[in-house]
């Protein structure tokens, strides 16, 4: 038996690796060989791992929409906690998932200050995202660990789906913050960041936030 250290591994960009009959002790012995400060994002499912290097213009599209949601929950104050690409993992399932980026907003207050999360006693997070390539997202892990909203960044627009019994169905609005059709807001003014820059359309979409919130007070 040949035996390769992961480090040796050179994973191109937006390409994957995929490791199959790993058992939980193995998969938590590659997390720690692979460290915290990495670029590859991992997902486990009963023994398939799979190891993906985003592209570039896959973080681009990660860290815009992230900062215009992050921009929307501070704007009607609703505490938020961010935490990237956090692995979360539920060793009674066997499945573990490190998301683009995530949010804990209603469970925020049960999480608040702590360092680390144990998936088998405290809640899951309110919503992932996921900039979507082929074979990416795997909404099936993301069901098993109870997370109730996931997004997906694909063709163009973001896809937004809820939870129900078990599978994510898509849905016309943000099943957690309705009433505002952020998913085609957030879209429109990443599109403005392509061509005026992050820093306008942040601005922008601040100025529509505020407007709206002035012509609906009770929004």
């Amino acid at each position: 038996m040949v035996t390769i250290h992961l480090q040796q591994l050179d994973i191109p960009s937006g390409q994957r690796v995929l490791l199959h009959n790993v058992s939980w002790d193995e998969f938590e012995a590659i997390l720690k060989e692979l460290g915290e400060h990495r670029s590859t994002r991992i997902a486990f499912n009963k023994g398939l791992l799979e190891i993906m290097a985003p592209l570039p213009e896959h973080e681009d599209d990660k860290e815009v929409i992230s900062d215009l949601l992050k921009c929307f929950l501070e704007e009607l104050d609703i505490e938020l906690r961010t935490l990237g690409s956090t692995t979360f993992k539920n060793p009674l399932m066997l499945k573990g998932i490190e998301p683009d980026q995530c949010f804990y907003i209603q469970n925020e207050p049960a999480i608040r200050g702590k360092k680390r999360l144990d998936l088998t006693v405290d809640p899951p997070l309110d919503l992932a995202l996921e900039i979507d390539i082929p074979s990416r997202t795997h909404p099936e892990i993301y069901a098993a660990l109870g997370v109730p909203e996931l997004w997906q960044w694909a063709d163009g627009k973001i896809h937004l789906c809820q939870l129900q019994n078990g599978v994510y169905v898509e849905v016309p609005d943000s099943p957690s913050l309705p009433g505002w059709q952020l998913h085609l807001a957030i879209s429109q003014y990443l599109e403005q960041s392509r061509i005026e820059g992050r820093n306008r359309a942040v601005q922008a979409f601040r100025q529509w936030i505020r407007s709206r919130l002035h012509d609906s007070p009770s929004t």
